[in-house]
């Protein structure tokens, strides 16, 4: 049974308070699903998630961004042996905040990749086109240039990543991909794995574009795509345990 990847971002959320009541609430709710399960905390609040999660193996512990350097003189940076400290086990590179805020470019996000992997973290690498390019026929071009400028640094170490298709244009917006226009996406990157490593379909490929506990079934279904990239809904007990629910019965259906 393939179990499906379904990974909150909190994005710059949460209070002390806030974060034990809503991460409480999960793990009692996870009790008995078919998933595997994470949340990307705020660095400020890594030292508070592990002492939470320590104890337990159903909810793993995910930072929202990483360094491209080891170490050295880049004030506010967090290094990837900083991040695996705290016993980090994912971590979110290339997502469009990053690109569009701060100027993040592929060249950037394929370093950050090779730190999370030297050290032993698997990075979320986040792909995705603007509405501009979709409506110019653009998606394939710009998702697969995106993806390939990883795959050229880290070569056959590309089976580590999980792969998350993020449409900028329905992050935030409550707009999504239908499931059909988010599966052709997910195949083209299947395929352009598929071509880089024998090991392809064994790459999470989760789908990040405001998915939400009504559209996450239907989502969720398409064949390639192995999870979700959530967003505001994680913020929300009921919202992220449905979606986890979700995903649990497709991996019991399967």
């Amino acid at each position: 049974m393939q179990k499906k990847l379904i990974v909150g971002n909190w994005k710059m959320n949460g209070s002390l308070a806030a974060n034990q009541a809503l991460v409480r609430g999960v793990l009692d709710g996870l009790k008995g699903l078919q998933v595997n399960a994470a949340v990307c905390a705020p660095n400020v609040y890594l030292p508070q998630m592990q002492a939470m999660l320590q104890d337990q193996r159903a909810l793993d512990l995910g930072a929202q961004d990483v360094s491209l350097h080891e170490q050295g003189a880049y004030t506010g940076e967090i290094s990837a042996d900083m991040l695996r400290e705290f016993g980090i086990r994912y971590v979110i590179v290339g997502h469009s905040e990053r690109r569009q805020y701060h100027g993040e470019q592929d060249p950037h996000v394929a370093l950050k990749v090779q730190r999370a992997l030297h050290a032993g973290i698997t990075p979320i690498v986040c792909v995705g086109e603007t509405l501009a390019e979709r409506r110019e026929g653009r998606t394939e071009e710009v998702v697969k240039r995106q993806l390939a400028a990883v795959i050229h640094v880290n070569g056959h170490c590309i089976s580590e990543v999980v792969l998350a298709y993020e449409p900028v244009w329905a992050i935030g917006t409550g707009l999504t991909a239908t499931p059909e226009e988010a599966q052709q996406v997910h195949s083209v990157l299947r395929k352009q794995l598929k071509a880089a490593t024998e090991q392809a379909q064994r790459i999470a490929i989760v789908y990040g574009g405001s998915m939400n506990a009504s559209n996450a079934l239907t989502l969720l279904k398409q064949p390639d795509i192995d999870g979700g990239l959530i967003g505001g809904a994680a913020l929300k007990v009921s919202d992220f345990l449905a979606i986890m629910a979700a995903a649990s019965q497709c991996a019991t259906a399967s």
